[in-house]
């Protein structure tokens, strides 16, 4: 079941708290960023762990976040722990701008996605690659997908040191990802994916 308007928007307000990972990584050197986030990467998924073996804790953990949780993260990891690993990984591997880039748009262009695609959303699309997402929603919305694409457009003009036509493509690439529906968690896919394109035409 479809977890309420009230707790998706609940749900993408804690995913704001998550801004601080691109700006403080604009700020800070890449290895103390990453020593800062591998703390919660690890916690997010020792959380999820404990979710899904039922281990000591388990009721608890699903009592305080369930009503957070989609249907199909009941047996799959969380968003959180998609998104800090993605994060991590972009830190990691990518320039430092197309990186912050990659995070933000991940972060903003989901919210505004899952917000406006949930309230607005009327024309439906379903693109699918392969067998589709097992993970998550069945389809999307072109409301929600060109509020995501507004959003990762200004967080494209908005990064320092990213050129602008690398950010326009980058956005384009992370709104096609999200709407696309993959055998992949989007908010894996989505950073990874713009992220590892910006970083390639960076070194053009």
């Amino acid at each position: 079941m479809e977890i309420s308007f009230y707790n998706e928007f609940k749900r993408k307000a804690t995913h704001l708290f998550a801004l601080c990972i691109p700006i403080g990584y604009f700020f800070l050197p890449k290895l103390l960023s990453l020593l800062i986030l591998a703390p919660f990467v690890l916690g997010a998924i020792t959380i999820d762990v404990i979710r899904l073996m039922r281990l000591p804790l388990h009721g608890f953990l699903n009592r305080l976040l369930g009503p957070v949780l989609r249907e199909h993260e009941s047996s799959d990891f969380a968003g959180s722990s998609y998104i800090l690993t993605a994060s991590f990984l972009s830190i990691l591997f990518f320039n430092k701008s197309a990186a912050v880039a990659a995070i933000s748009f991940i972060i903003l262009g989901d919210i505004a996605a899952a917000l406006i695609g949930r309230r607005f959303g009327k024309i439906k699309i379903r693109w699918r690659v392969g067998k589709g997402n097992a993970l998550g929603n069945n389809s999307k919305s072109l409301q929600g997908s060109l509020s995501c694409l507004f959003m990762c457009l200004m967080v494209a003009v908005l990064v320092p040191h990213l050129p602008l036509w690398v950010g326009v493509i980058g956005a384009l690439v992370a709104t096609v990802v999200e709407g696309i529906i993959l055998p992949i968690n989007d908010n894996f896919s989505v950073p990874l994916i713009s992220g590892l394109c910006m970083h390639i035409l960076l070194q053009i």
